[in-house]
């Protein structure tokens, strides 16, 4: 979703160091008393959203294949209808009990992050197109300096996936898969590989 210019200023980039935890999920880090849950903890959804109730679970892989216990990841995905609910969007019709934005630590031990949300809809996209379901991700970890955004798609949607404007403009075909979440049992399964051969496509926004 673009934001008119100047709206919001982009901050300065520096590594997320040892410290982002703190600053982004201090009840995780042991920190009670400044948030009373963690900001973007928890469910998506309460029990008045429409649309299908799913998990994502995954890890952050480095190019050595081990999964990082210090990654941050966050998700940011349309509703059932595919509508956003944002001042850019149109206004009053997205989903009012639909969070929208979650925001999970990996696991200290496994290095794994869940999280509890809805199946997308498609979203509406230029020339009367529509984007595939899918959730865009942000992850930060020690030595990452800029965030780095990717997308999860969902194996079940082939037609939907062979129309979505966004995969067609990966000009190697091969990669696709990357950014395409495999179901195991009720869940959804998300790795993000940072590098090597299953290295997950990033994109710049």
């Amino acid at each position: 979703m673009v934001q008119p210019l100047g709206y919001l200023k982009e901050s300065p980039s520096q590594t997320a160091g040892p410290y982002v935890h703190i600053g982004c999920t201090p009840n995780f880090s042991g920190i009670q008393g400044v948030f009373e849950t963690d900001l973007g903890s928890g469910p998506l959804y309460n029990d008045k959203t429409r649309g299908e109730r799913i998990t994502i679970r995954g890890h952050v892989i480095d190019g050595g294949g081990n999964s990082l216990k210090d990654a941050l990841v966050e998700i940011w995905q349309a509703d059932a209808d595919g509508l956003y609910n944002s001042p850019s969007e149109t206004a009053g019709k997205a989903d009012p009990n639909f969070l929208g934005w979650g925001r999970c630590p990996g696991d200290m031990a496994t290095g794994e992050f869940v999280f509890e949300t809805i199946k997308p809809g498609k979203v509406p996209f230029k020339g009367g197109k529509f984007m595939a379901p899918h959730i865009t991700f942000w992850v930060v970890a020690r030595g990452i300096n800029i965030g780095l955004q990717t997308r999860m798609y969902f194996p079940e949607e082939e037609a939907a996936n062979a129309e979505d404007p966004l995969l067609a403009r990966i000009e190697h075909k091969t990669r696709v898969p990357t950014l395409i979440a495999r179901k195991e049992g009720s869940a959804y399964v998300f790795d993000i590989h940072l590098q090597g051969e299953n290295e997950t496509v990033f994109f710049d926004i």
